[in-house]
């Protein structure tokens, strides 16, 4: 084998690895994430599959890396494309709707960070810390949206942006919730109708 089909058939084995590994997560948290498991699954040794990596918890930090570019690609990307606005506010909630509930393939759990927020929320270390950047720049890339729309005077008079993007915030949050614990079969059609409160439309 040539060094560059080696090179190309390592990479793979890492993207199977990492793309294997956020649908895990997101169904049993990183923190409970089996090594054993995860290899049975993408037909590899323990040795073999954390070797890439070198550590447990250098993959879980790739894992959450994976996470968030597969979110940018399901949710980011299409909302980024709207006007600014109210319709891209709009957009990020259609966004949300298809990355919690419509992607089982690569997050049978539902939100990746939000599990793993209430796993890590009271620790230290690296995994906390890229938990902590992933939804810092998640909110503010919401605070940025509102305040698009506050500018281009497309929230209710009196709307407070930052208060706006704490309740989308909120709500997107309390979706996941309604659709992964709670099966609710309403849990678009409420998410919507609260979206839809906040912005006045």
């Amino acid at each position: 084998m040539s060094p560059r089909n080696s090179l190309a058939g390592a990479a793979a084995a890492r993207q199977r690895i990492l793309d294997r590994g956020v649908a895990v997560a997101s169904v049993e948290g990183l923190r409970g994430l089996s090594i054993g498991r995860l290899a049975a699954e993408v037909g590899m040794s323990k040795a073999g599959l954390i070797g890439p990596f070198g550590s447990k918890e250098m993959l879980q930090l790739s894992i959450l890396e994976r996470g968030g570019e597969l979110i940018a690609e399901i949710m980011l990307e299409p909302a980024a494309a709207a006007p600014p606005g109210r319709a891209r506010l709009q957009a990020l909630t259609e966004g949300w709707i298809r990355y919690i509930s419509a992607e089982p393939e690569h997050f049978p759990g539902g939100c990746l960070f939000t599990t793993a927020t209430f796993e890590y929320d009271a620790l230290d270390g690296p995994v906390h810390d890229a938990v902590v950047d992933g939804m810092n720049r998640w909110r503010a890339y919401l605070v940025e949206a509102t305040r698009e729309a506050a500018e281009l005077g497309e929230l209710p008079d009196g709307a407070d942006p930052d208060q706006l993007a704490f309740e989308l915030m909120g709500l997107f949050t309390g979706f996941n919730m309604s659709v992964h614990l709670f099966h609710d079969p309403d849990a678009v059609a409420r998410l919507r109708q609260g979206v839809g409160r906040l912005l006045g439309t």
